[in-house]
């Protein structure tokens, strides 16, 4: 029974209704509560670390493996700087790449040309959309950052259009 304060009624999904009772010191507890942990429950995931590509986790599709993929990435939203080194069929590749979580277009150059590109949030996970031309063809790229909920895996699910059709990969990365 609610004699002081306010009375909320909610429809619930799947148990019906239910009544929750506010007093003026209970409301003042739940708004308390809101502002001193809201922040830190909508905080985006930091991907600041040494990252090392494991194999047995991750899927090329039709691409062959490389033997070795490491990441160093140094995030501070919304500045994110990735420094790749990969070791393959075609010897070793290394990569940096700069750009922001804020939607605003970046422009970084890799031995396969430019590559343009735009970085932004969907809720906890990081979208990060590239174009490029290799030899005369375009190749998009969307690739889907995520970090486990204890920060010690990375995982990017990448699709690839090409002028052949569209592929996936999934990497998965361990905190080092």
């Amino acid at each position: 029974m609610c004699t002081a304060g306010l009375r909320y009624t909610f429809g619930v999904a799947v148990g019906g209704n239910f009544d929750v009772c506010h007093t003026p010191m209970r409301l003042a507890i739940v708004i308390l509560a809101s502002l001193l942990f809201g922040p830190a429950l909508s905080a985006k995931p930091d991907f600041t670390g040494k990252w090392k590509m494991n194999a047995s986790k991750s899927d090329f599709g039709t691409l062959p493996a490389p033997e070795k993929l490491d990441r160093a990435i140094e995030h501070k939203d919304p500045d994110i700087s990735v420094k790749t080194v990969q070791v393959g069929h075609q010897g070793e590749v290394k990569t940096e790449f700069h750009y922001t979580t804020d939607g605003k277009e970046f422009t970084a150059k890799s031995a396969f040309g430019e590559i343009r590109g735009t970085a932004k949030w969907a809720g906890d996970t990081l979208v990060v959309e590239t174009k490029r031309s290799v030899q005369g063809a375009e190749i998009t790229q969307v690739d889907r950052w995520t970090l486990s909920e204890d920060g010690k895996a990375l995982s990017v699910h990448s699709v690839i259009q090409t002028p052949n059709g569209a592929f996936k990969m999934s990497l998965s990365f361990d905190k080092q």
